[in-house]
């Protein structure tokens, strides 16, 4: 068998019309590619390195980079995951990893890992933060999308989802507050929210001062998005919230994301399953573990002026499994 040859690409994809959420906006989703090539076969990965957990770019190509003699000395998954953290650089390895090993097998990723085959979802479809004005006038270009997410600030949120709830009134509402509520602010903006008949609200706090959700009774089910990483933080986050988005950039791949996910089951978590903003290669992983989901929040392919080719399909916000030749 000849030596696997690791390379990285950083990419870079407009997005449509912008992204906004309590942190700031994005004009584009800069994304980094692993991908590992062995015997006339490449596997591919893709992760989006994420400031808000202290990652740049540069540092997680170069991470990634760094892997190239553990890949060549024939380097699993196991092995990368002891060699790096939990992270977007580990996640696109992983991913590589995983499609290359389908690849070579001539059998699909789930069918290797002891998932369900995949099935079309619904996922999410998001709306940026913005005015309660500009936020009704996209709800109601998206009102007949049956699941909607809806990214909220802090001051003025009660007005938002009350503008976006009107305009949509017949579409499942998710809200992400994205850490910018407060202690003082809670219970007001979680009345408006169980008014508008939200279904699931992540993040209200920032992950440092959640602490007061423990044992606070919320009229809307709470889900831990930056407060929650990986198995070792689920013991304290079930006792703070009803859901966890688990997202693969910060499990660190798919591989840990099925423990993870087995593991918050097991504690009576529910899961939503969740991205960052990327492309469709970003997604696939990601939709394996869709069957087992509450709620799916895979839209990162919807939310840019283009997708790459040979892209998942969608029809509406239904989301076909990945098509062959993306992934595995």
């Amino acid at each position: 068998m000849s030596e696997a040859v690791l390379e990285v690409a950083v990419e870079r994809w407009a997005i449509a019309g912008g992204f906004t959420i309590a942190r700031g906006t994005k004009t584009e989703a800069v994304v980094v590619v692993a991908s590992i090539t062995q015997g006339g076969l490449t596997g591919r990965g893709e992760c989006v390195p994420y400031a808000r957990y202290g990652e740049t770019v540069d540092g997680v190509a170069e991470l990634v980079r760094a892997q190239a003699g553990l890949v060549a000395a024939g380097g699993g998954r196991a092995e990368l995951a002891a060699a790096l953290p939990a992270g977007a650089a580990s996640n696109a390895l992983d991913a590589a990893l995983w499609a290359l090993e389908a690849r070579t097998a001539g059998r699909p990723v789930w069918a290797l890992a002891g998932l369900p085959e995949p099935q079309p979802v619904v996922t999410a479809y998001t709306l940026s933060l913005g005015d309660p004005a500009a936020m009704a006038a996209a709800a109601a270009r998206a009102a007949a999308r049956p699941l909607l997410k809806v990214k909220l600030g802090g001051e003025g949120d009660d007005e938002r989802i009350r503008a976006v709830r009107a305009a949509a009134p017949g579409a499942t509402l998710i809200v992400d507050a994205n850490e910018a509520w407060t202690e003082a602010t809670l219970e007001r903006h979680l009345a408006a929210c169980a008014a508008a008949g939200v279904a699931l609200i992540e993040q209200p706090l920032p992950a440092a001062a959640d602490a007061v959700l423990e044992g606070f009774a919320s009229p809307v089910p709470l889900c831990a998005d930056e407060s929650f990483h990986g198995r070792e933080t689920l013991d304290q986050v079930a006792r703070r919230y009803a859901f966890v988005n688990l997202k693969l950039d910060k499990t660190g791949g798919l591989t840990e994301a099925i423990a993870v996910a087995r593991a918050a089951q097991e504690r009576g978590l529910g899961l939503m399953v969740g991205c960052m903003l990327g492309t469709s290669l970003a997604m696939a992983p990601a939709f394996l573990l869709a069957r087992w989901a509450a709620f799916v929040d895979l839209d990162g392919p919807l939310l840019l002026s283009r997708d790459r080719e040979g892209g998942f399909a969608f029809d509406g916000s239904l989301m076909q499994p990945p098509p062959p030749g993306l992934w595995a």
